[in-house]
């Protein structure tokens, strides 16, 4: 009979003829190797966007809306282009979320901060 080794620690496998790991150590260790270059681009693009929703939520606070500069958004440290969706309204306004924070671009740098209403049809 072939003696297996462990894919993740090369020892000797002992049990089922169909075993790939030696513990479950191992295996959680080679999955986790295995996925860690898909799951850090997933992972660097939800804290950017937990950051973004973090920051409009600070500058709107109890505020529906509120209007800032791009400078501050900037200062604060505002990713404009990673956000969860966007909206276009009729008079060709386009307003960007993240999440139930969102923000228009209007004249002058200036941007106006809103929270989306959580009491839509669900």
């Amino acid at each position: 009979m072939e003696e297996k080794k462990c894919l993740a620690c090369n020892a000797l496998i002992r049990g089922r003829s169909d075993k790939r790991f030696c513990d479950d150590g191992c295996r959680s260790s080679y999955n986790n190797k295995l996925n860690s270059a898909p799951n850090s681009f997933v992972k660097r693009i939800n804290h950017t966007l937990a950051r973004n929703r973090r920051i409009l939520g600070e500058l709107l606070g109890d505020e529906k809306m509120l209007k800032v500069s791009r400078e501050k958004l900037l200062a604060r440290g505002l990713h404009f282009n990673c956000f969860t969706s966007q909206l276009s309204t009729t008079k060709g306004q386009v307003y960007f979320f993240v999440y139930e924070f969102g923000y228009l671009s209007l004249e002058n740098d200036q941007f106006l901060l809103v929270r989306q209403s959580l009491s839509r049809g669900a």
